[in-house]
């Protein structure tokens, strides 16, 4: 399993390190550091410094050069830190090198990402899900970590003549793999049962990037009470629940957000979960308006969309939390060019968003602004499948 990042008592202290790259410029570094601190604070720790270097690509060694790294392991040991968290994946090597200089616990973002999953996941499923996700990433990483699981198990020929603790260490984890994609196969056939036998109801889901606000849309459209927090990865399982809007049944589906970076075992390992959203008849993408990236969230999400074979399908383009939007106004006779300080939610809509082919509306969930708008447009797209499956049933409506 993750290491544990925090305490329950004392939270750990963590320091973050980023790359200005040829790949990255310093504002995606800045934006993807800040997205990385409240993943930090999600998982239960304490962001206290930053720490950003221009190179032309990482250090094959230790991600960033020797200059910086002696700068952050002093700062380390003047403040007492407990973990260093570095925004992109490291290599196995270039986790041990710099453990080794800095002394001290060293995450990336992977590995950090995978250790809220884990801290999130309520359902024997999604644990099982993590779990493999976990053990798939640790695999590689051995060289410095899980030399303790040998103990783990005992008996009468569980180690060759010769063989070292590193392979039988190895090997406990591959057949720990083994089992768990196993139990995973008997899970995914239960979970297409269990949709199959929903096959006749119109299926909606909400997708988007986490922390967008789509358990709060979930709540409001089917009045359930699943839990919204202002934190990412809140919501791992799919949760999903039959609505009715006018006279009109159908099933609506909360799935796990999406976000940049996200390792390519945790997908896999969450097929069945997806499979929510790669079956379903219509889309609710849900975008946080206020956020000052939002356009490369929608770019993620389409993107993974496009990696589950999601894509094609009808689809709401909702823009949530514009309560929180905020603009520097300009002035009737103002020449100067619109940018993301200056722009109004009425400039917004005369953009790109207005040549989309999806439907789109922006809403307040917290406020309820336009939420019956959403629900009209929802039953108008639902509508207009279910009478295709059910031709009689065009005359109810």
């Amino acid at each position: 399993m993750a290491e544990p990042i925090c305490t329950a008592i004392i939270p750990e202290k963590a320091v973050l390190i980023g790359l200005i790259t040829s790949k990255q410029d310093e504002n995606s570094v800045r934006e993807y550091l800040d997205e990385l601190s409240f993943l930090v604070d999600t998982a239960g720790a304490i962001p206290v410094h930053r720490f950003i270097q221009r190179l032309e690509m990482p250090d094959s060694r230790t991600y960033v050069g020797s200059g910086k790294l002696a700068e952050i392991k002093f700062f380390i040991k003047e403040n007492k830190i407990e973990v260093a968290i570095f925004d992109d994946e490291l290599s196995p090597s270039q986790i041990r090198n710099v453990e080794n200089e800095l002394e001290c616990k060293i995450l990336d973002r992977n590995n950090l990402i995978l250790y809220i999953f884990a801290k999130h996941a309520k359902t024997a499923y999604a644990k099982t899900q993590v779990e493999l996700a976990q053990y798939e990433y640790l695999l590689p990483r051995l060289t410095r970590m899980w030399t303790h699981l040998s103990k783990q198990r005992g008996g009468i020929g569980l180690r060759g003549p010769g063989e070292k603790e590193i392979e039988t260490d190895r090997r406990v984890i591959r057949d720990r793999i083994s089992l768990l994609k196993n139990k995973l196969k008997i899970i995914d056939k239960q979970m297409a049962t269990q949709r199959g036998h929903r096959e006749g109801l119109v299926r909606v889901a909400l997708v988007g990037y986490t922390n967008v606000g789509k358990s709060t849309i979930m709540n409001l459209i089917s009045k359930s009470n699943i839990l919204a927090e202002n934190k990412l990865f809140a919501t791992l399982d799919t949760t999903v629940r039959k609505v009715v809007i006018g006279n009109l049944p159908f099933l609506l589906s909360d799935t796990v957000g999406f976000i940049r970076k996200l390792p390519v075992g945790l997908v896999e390992s969450f097929k069945s979960t997806l499979d929510e959203v790669r079956e379903a008849d219509i889309l609710i993408h849900v975008v946080d308006i206020s956020h000052s990236n939002f356009e490369e969230q929608i770019n993620v999400v389409n993107q993974t969309l496009k990696e589950i074979n999601a894509v094609n399908k009808p689809t709401i383009l909702v823009f949530n939390k514009i309560d929180a939007f905020t603009c520097v106004e300009k002035e009737d006779d103002d020449l100067t060019p619109l940018t993301k300080e200056n722009i109004t939610l009425a400039d917004l809509r005369k953009t790109w968003i207005s040549k989309e082919n999806n439907s789109e509306i922006f809403i307040s969930a917290t406020q309820k602004t336009n939420l019956e708008e959403l629900k009209m447009m929802l039953y108008q797209k639902v509508k207009a499948i279910h009478i295709t499956r059910y031709p009689y049933d065009y005359f109810l409506f």
